[in-house]
């Protein structure tokens, strides 16, 4: 009797001290970083990781992360630098992947697009350019203009692998729709006019008519003239002089050459794409910025010389 009554309080005092020890480890405060790299692996393998990169983890948190869950690898979103160790290990186990907003504005080049999420992704924009090239369906505008969630620590091979094949599949979808095939030859003519539009028209309600004018003049084998052509590659934002018309001697001029450009020249947007497959139906041939912004357009080219001299 005697031995019976002293175990049963020696044991509640030792689970008093287990319990008590256990509060006193978890509400340590633990320093770490918003953004955290979640090694794959066990949860073994995780805080061994942690560890070596100089978090105070300890075997202890091995069991009670096993408990809460099994974190997700990559980069996580932890949100604070300094939490008590159980809310750290919670946030390990729950929190989910850091992602980052990029977005490619319809008119942009893949030069100067790449240069921008480089710049926000820290990553190396030959080496973007490089595997651009290496799986990209078309030289320009195969990556469509949109805004796209990716996650943080993305390296450039997965970054353009995304984005490429999240394009495909937009495109695709708008052309089996419209055709009822994907063909990529047919969707290169398509981008190309596109990024011209895309180039050239003031808002999206000009689209169609733009897109007349462009299939009006190949029709009658007119050279297009048009300034956006030559906006293309690190030229994106470079204003078109006279002297730049007569001393670009590529493709792009079509000043010079008839025809469409070899390529697209920039990202395309749904409005454009929709106008370059169903273009307005008139007998427009030219068109002129006015005063506000928008165009003038005009089959007749004494008109269309009246309204320069109105622009100026």
């Amino acid at each position: 009797m005697f031995r019976k009554n002293f175990i049963i309080p020696l044991f509640e005092n030792i689970l008093i001290l287990l319990i008590t020890a256990v509060v006193f480890y978890t509400s340590q405060s633990l320093h770490t970083e918003k953004t955290l790299y979640v090694p794959q692996g066990s949860i073994t393998n995780i805080i061994a990781q942690l560890h070596k990169k100089g978090y105070e983890v300890s075997i202890i948190d091995r069991y009670i992360l096993t408990l809460l869950g099994q974190p997700q690898s990559g980069w996580v979103d932890i949100g604070a630098t300094k939490l008590n160790r159980i809310d750290f290990l919670y946030k390990l186990a729950t929190a989910k992947a850091k992602l980052e907003e990029i977005t490619l504005i319809p008119g942009e080049t893949t030069v100067l697009f790449f240069e921008d999420i480089a710049s926000t992704l820290e990553l190396n924009t030959s080496r973007l350019q490089h595997y651009y090239d290496q799986n990209a369906d078309y030289p320009e505008a195969a990556i469509y203009a949109e805004t796209y969630c990716v996650p943080y620590g993305i390296n450039e091979e997965q970054l353009m692998a995304f984005l490429l094949k999240e394009s495909t599949r937009q495109f695709g979808k708008i052309s089996q729709k419209i055709y009822g095939t994907y063909d990529k030859k047919q969707w290169l003519r398509v981008l190309t006019v596109a990024s011209i539009i895309q180039k050239e028209a003031a808002n999206a309600e000009e689209m169609p008519l733009v897109s007349s004018v462009i299939y009006n003049r190949l029709k009658k084998g007119m050279p297009l003239q048009m300034d956006g052509t030559l906006n293309y590659g690190k030229y994106s934002h470079i204003k078109v002089t006279p002297e730049r018309i007569r001393n670009d001697t590529s493709r792009f001029n079509t000043y010079k050459y008839k025809g469409l450009p070899p390529s697209p020249i920039g990202a395309v947007s749904f409005d454009a794409i929709i106008a370059a497959i169903k273009p307005a139906q008139t007998d427009y041939l030219y068109f002129m910025k006015n005063k506000e912004g928008t165009h003038d357009f005009t089959k007749s080219y004494r008109r269309h010389r009246r309204n320069i001299e109105k622009a100026r």
